[in-house]
């Protein structure tokens, strides 16, 4: 099957997800409640697809939407701080086709890289709990299967790192910004510390670690 229509039959079953009871019902509430400089706007308000170049060499897998970034827009990594982060390291190291990510139809392309996340819905307090990330990691699991060129896996903090070793079946790696890991010989698990506010506000992650990681992607790529 071509990845474009294997991975548009997924997201058509993402976003009709409901087996996550305490999900599901925050990213409604939070579509009807809104926030005051949202307010007019409408909320996605249900599980996200993932999205970019189905024939991509690198797979970032992000967090869970947040909720009045993705949970609005309806594109993960759209809307919000992190987005902002994520598409301008990918703009400058070639990834992207513009700096910035601020709503679904503001022409962003991505370019040898297809974005999804651990989690499809939003969570409380930016915590999925374990039986949620369970149920959600057979969608990644079936991205993996479906996306076949890919070479380099970037992984944005802890819970994404751990979701996708789990649903790779692969045991006991450390997690540290910038380590990486050679997985069957073809592919790197490259892991990053989370673009979120509290890590880039506090000088955890700062701008040069960040975009030195998609440098790292990009050479190993290329290479």
């Amino acid at each position: 099957m071509h990845p474009d229509a294997g991975l548009q039959r997924l997201n058509s079953r993402v976003t009709q997800c409901t087996l996550c009871p305490r999900l599901s019902e925050y990213i409604r509430q939070v579509g009807k409640i809104k926030v005051k400089r949202f307010a007019n706007e409408q909320y996605w308000a249900r599980p996200l697809p993932s999205w970019g170049d189905t024939r991509a060499r690198l797979l970032v897998v992000g967090l869970a939407p947040a909720a009045h970034g993705g949970n609005r827009t309806g594109r993960m990594f759209t809307g919000d701080s992190s987005g902002d982060w994520l598409a301008r390291a990918m703009y400058e190291t070639g990834f992207a086709n513009l700096p910035a990510s601020t709503s679904k139809n503001d022409g962003l392309v991505l370019n040898d890289a297809y974005v999804t996340a651990a989690a499809r819905c939003a969570p409380p307090g930016n915590r999925p709990s374990p039986s949620e990330l369970a149920n959600c990691s057979q969608y990644l699991l079936e991205e993996l299967r479906i996306l076949n060129n890919v070479k380099v896996v970037l992984a944005l903090g802890r819970i994404a790192f751990d979701a996708y070793c789990g649903v790779a079946n692969l045991k006991g790696l450390p997690f540290g910004h910038a380590m990486r890991h050679n997985i069957n010989g073809k592919t790197i698990l490259l892991a990053s510390y989370h673009p979120s506010r509290q890590n880039t506000n506090t000088g955890r992650l700062t701008w040069e670690m960040w975009l030195d990681v998609f440098r790292t992607a990009k050479s190993i790529i290329e290479n």
